[in-house]
């Protein structure tokens, strides 16, 4: 199971709105999908928890490229909607490496990766970390430091990231 918001900064203050993924194929939909959910081109973030066990937040700036966090990649990578966010980029991998190609994994979110190694996913010769990844300054401006973000649970990010954003109440009218 996954939740996923939209929150747009507004001169009002932020305005959230509950998203489905299930269209969303690519880094590309979901910028898109964000974009048109502020006609004014102000900051969007999109908030994803996965099982409590990962969340994701995309910040999308007017036409500026998403900037992307994770809090657990190899959780992630066993999730389609994950899978969207992990970049090889982000990974450190060379685009179009069939060894880092996640497409072969089974990805509905509850898989456990295969062999013993809690290093790496579906056996890949090159293992996704179970760490963060991405962008760890990406809310630093709006008040949630890289040392606050990387400390949060999976299982409270979006509510404690939605409450130093002061929009814990409108989050909470989506959820």
């Amino acid at each position: 199971m996954y939740f996923a918001a939209l929150l747009a900064r507004t001169e009002d203050g932020w305005e959230a709105s509950d998203t489905e993924l299930d269209d969303v194929e690519t880094l590309s939909d979901l910028a898109e999908l964000a974009r048109e959910a502020s006609p004014e081109d102000d900051t969007v973030l999109v908030l994803i928890e996965q099982e409590d066990s990962w969340f994701g937040v995309v910040r999308i700036d007017g036409e500026d490229d998403p900037r992307i966090y994770v809090s657990d990649a190899a959780a992630a990578a066993r999730s389609s909607y994950g899978e969207i966010l992990l970049t090889d980029e982000m990974l450190g991998r060379e685009p179009g490496d069939d060894d880092a190609d996640l497409d072969s994994l089974d990805l509905d979110g509850t898989e456990e990766p295969d062999g013993d190694s809690d290093d790496e996913v579906g056996g890949s010769a090159e293992a996704v970390p179970h760490s963060p990844v991405g962008d760890s300054s990406i809310l630093d401006d709006l008040g949630v430091g890289e040392k606050e973000l990387k400390a949060l649970d999976a299982d409270d990010a979006l509510g404690a990231i939605a409450e130093a954003l002061g929009a814990s109440e409108v989050l909470e009218t989506v959820r």
